[in-house]
Parts: structure tokens; sequence; C-alpha cells
């Protein structure tokens, strides 16, 4: 199993040896290599099975590490990197010669983002080159927000886990594209709500972006093992006993439901708690002893938007 801890000197060490390397952000934990070393990210996509198709995302200390890599910064992107970074916001931008074709699909743009976790801005400062870092993760499961997640998932696959704690935000970045000066267009909603990005730009609701340009749009995606099912409790207590049932609470727990068998995202209804909570959820219920997890209804704004989307996607590998 991997080594796990926060010696950052060992983690600078192996990315620098082309090895790679679980690295905690504030949204999810990702497998972070050298993003100009094509043998490396080769090495990424191995280690989580993930197809070749699906772009990276390039992490990045601060803004002015950004200018190397793209042929194209516009003022609105610099605008909302100062607003939202370091932070989960990834914006796509016409990429230089310096990123191989590998870490895009061969598409000319490159997904850039700050994350904002001490470890890792230290980790980045201390090496030269930027860090790839999709989820660290088996392709299509369960997003890790704990380092015991990673073990869990592929810590027989990598050398170390750099251990920054429970993930602040818990949800994967949100993905946006500049339209021109006054429009952004959402690609993946996340850790970013868009009404906070519409104090600085309108929403574009038009989806011209081939999906296989965005990093992690893949329709089936961030499943459990077992089956989930969206705001169906009513429907699933007809096929299977209370005690068959995980339930993924919001607001209020189920008086139906064992309440070993519930994870409660947020009691108040707050949803930064609940996506913070999501996926660290959805972990415990996918690890103990049920045959169905039910998610209980979010509303569709705020972050909510987000975790509704994380959660259709996970419900999609049973469709």
């Amino acid at each position: 199993m991997a080594e796990t801890g926060q010696d950052l000197k060992k983690a600078a060490s192996l990315l620098n040896e082309g090895e790679v390397v679980a690295i905690p952000t504030e949204t999810v934990y990702g497998l972070a290599g050298n993003a100009f070393s094509e043998k490396t990210i080769r090495k990424i996509f191995e280690v989580k099975k993930r197809p070749l198709t699906d772009p990276l995302i390039v992490h990045v200390s601060n803004i002015k590490a950004i200018e190397p890599l793209v042929d194209n910064f516009p003022d609105l992107a610099r605008k909302l990197f100062e607003a939202f970074s370091p932070g989960p916001i990834t914006i796509l931008l016409p990429k230089s010669v310096k990123i191989p074709d590998i870490v895009t699909n061969s598409s000319p743009y490159v997904a850039v983002r700050i994350p904002n976790h001490p470890l890792t801005r230290q980790l980045l400062e201390s090496i030269d080159f930027p860090l790839v870092a999709p989820s660290a993760n088996p392709f299509g499961a369960l997003s890790p927000s704990t380092a015991e997640h990673v073990q869990k998932g592929i810590g027989n696959k990598i050398p170390y886990i750099l251990d920054g704690g429970p993930c602040q935000v818990g949800l994967e970045s949100t993905i946006i594209q500049i339209v021109n000066e006054t429009e952004i267009r959402i690609l993946r909603p996340g850790g970013i709500s868009e009404e906070k990005l519409m104090v600085f730009a309108e929403i574009s609701q038009l989806e011209t972006m081939d999906k296989q340009v965005v990093p992690g749009s893949m329709f089936s995606h961030y499943a459990p093992q077992k089956p989930l099912l969206l705001d169906a409790l009513t429907e699933v207590l007809k096929q299977y006993s209370p005690n068959q049932i995980g339930l993924l609470a919001f607001g209020l727990k189920s008086i139906l439901i064992p309440i070993e068998n519930q994870f409660m995202l947020s009691e108040s209804g707050n949803l930064e708690e609940a996506a913070q909570n999501l996926f660290q959820g959805l972990h415990y219920l996918d690890s103990i002893s049920v045959e169905v997890i039910v998610a209980a209804n979010i509303p569709e704004n705020g972050l909510g938007k987000a975790i509704n989307d994380r959660l259709k996607r996970a419900a999609a590998k049973r469709i």
C-alpha cells in the first residue's frame, strides 16, 4: 500500500523522478504528475483506468504561472481567477505548445486552476512544473475526499499519499469557458455556484463545447458500487426492507429507515455543508450492509446544482 504522510520533500522528489503522487485539494484528492511529461501522464491514465479521451486539469500555484501555459489570457479570465482563486474554479483557455496533446485529448484548449490547499500550494511552489491531477480514484468511482479513500481505491498502485485531511469543499471545481468580454459558459457545475459567477459575467445557456474537451464531463461518473436512486424512497420501500436501504439525507432524517443506515449531508439544509459531505456520505453508505442507496431531494439552487449533477451521474450507472 502507499505510504501516507505530510512530507513535502518526499512528494516533490517523487514527482521530479516522474512518479505520480496523491495530493489534497480543497475539492477532492488528486492523482498528480508532471504536466509536461507524457510518460508520467500516461501512468496517471493507467493507474486510474481513465480513457485517454477524458482531458485533464492543469494545476498551478498562482496566476502568473498560467501565462506560459496559454496562448491567450482574456481579461475576464484573469478577473475570475483573481476573484475565486486559489479555489474551485477551472477555466478553459487556448493552450500553448508547452502542454502535451495527451493532457487535452488533442483539443486546442487546456483547463487550468489554482488549488486552495496549503500543502499542495507549497508543493507546487517547490517544483518547476505544473501538475495534472484528476481525482485520485479508479475512473468512474466515487471521488476521494480523504486520504483513506485514496488508499482504499488506488493505494496499491502509487508510492505516496500526501495527507492534507478531509477536503473542505468536497465537490470538484466549476469549469467555465470564456465566450467574450462579458459572457461565460459553465461547462461543469462545481464548487463555485452560478450565482457567484453572475456577479462578474453573464451566463450563456448555449452548450457548444465538445464534451470530450471538458474534464470529468462523462454522463456516468462518480458512482458507488451499490445502485443509487434519486428521491425515490417510497418506491424503493416497495421493493426492499428498511434494513436493506441506505439513505443520503438532507435536512430531515427518515423515521422509516434505521438511523445507522442514514448519512446526513446537512441537518440545517446548508448546501455548502452538504457539498463538503457528499462523497464522504456516499463512501459511508457504500461501505455498510445495504442493497441500495437513496438520495434525498436537493434544492436546485446555489451549490445544489453541482450536488445534483454528481448525484445524477452516479445514478446514471444503473440506467
